[in-house]
């Protein structure tokens, strides 16, 4: 699982202006709250922060703080246009901890042709260890063949977590390819018709 350390900094200033600014000078406005502790209001460097976020359920160390400094991002705001971070909430996680997140579901291979690959399942939801969560969950989907529905219940976790989605929930189909149908006589003179009418 990897780690990635971001300096933080107490945030005194608060309300829309204060966020307004803090945006302005490169940082994003953050709350990090969990143990029982009452929520803590941060600015985090925008930079550091939007390349650690590129990592599903990294872990973050914060510089700066005196305590409860290793945090997994739970809810993260982007603007709606131009997907710049507005704000972001951390939850405070220790060694030994078991938090639910959501892992990507990677698949591996390539279906018998000529069938067609449908992924419904993109991400399951996962019980893991707070600092040895999987990156992701890799399904094999070498060779298979039309008809094939395999299930969340097929999926292998790593040793520790547990699956929290529901294992009877589709994560994948495997489809005949869509086949387009001749335009019988009759559908083609009421074409040749219209047109003419046009």
């Amino acid at each position: 699982m990897s780690e990635v350390r971001i300096a933080a900094e107490p945030r005194t200033e608060f309300g829309k202006g204060a966020s307004r600014r803090a945006r302005r000078a490169g940082k994003v406005p953050a709350v990090l709250y969990g143990h029982g502790t009452e929520p803590r209001h941060l600015n985090l460097p925008g930079h550091e922060l939007m390349l650690a976020l590129k990592t599903p359920n990294v872990l973050i160390r914060l510089d700066g703080l005196d305590k409860d400094n290793l945090v997994l991002p739970r809810s993260v705001q982007r603007d709606a246009i131009k997907g710049f971070l507005e704000h972001v909430d951390l939850l405070v996680v220790t060694k030994g901890e078991k938090v639910e997140v959501e892992i990507p579901v990677t698949l591996i291979g390539e279906v018998k042709a000529p069938g067609v690959l449908n992924q419904e399942l993109v991400t399951v939801s996962v019980e893991a260890e707070a600092t040895r969560i999987p990156q992701s969950v890799e399904y094999d989907i070498e060779g298979l063949e039309i008809g094939t529905t395999p299930t969340a219940d097929d999926l292998k976790l790593p040793e520790g977590n547990t699956m929290l989605t529901d294992p009877e929930t589709i994560l994948l189909t495997v489809s005949a390819p869509r086949v387009e149908e001749e335009p019988t006589e009759a559908e083609e003179e009421v074409e040749s018709e219209e047109a003419t009418a046009e």
